[in-house]
């Protein structure tokens, strides 16, 4: 009883991580920053700051290190890239 309660246990405990959310800093063709929830696929955006990050207010706190410009008075602008 055991031993089938592990093998479909296991399976399930291992997809965990894949349903935390990741938040990415981007920098889109007009120059301005942006938190997304997907990573961008598009080559016009880039990347920018570390691969992911666990919490939206951890990219928060490093948008404000990384685009200073952007983000002098304080606003994140929050969407979604496809």
């Amino acid at each position: 009883m055991k031993t089938y309660a592990l093998a479909t246990a296991a399976p399930a405990l291992s997809a965990l991580p894949a349903f935390s959310a990741e938040y990415y800093i981007v920098r889109g063709p007009d120059k301005k920053c942006k938190i997304v929830e997907t990573k961008p696929v598009d080559t016009t955006i880039v990347q920018v700051g570390p691969l992911a990050f666990k919490t939206r207010d951890d990219a928060e706190r490093e948008i404000r290190v990384v685009c200073k410009e952007d983000y002098s008075d304080g606003v994140v602008i929050k969407e979604k890239v496809r």
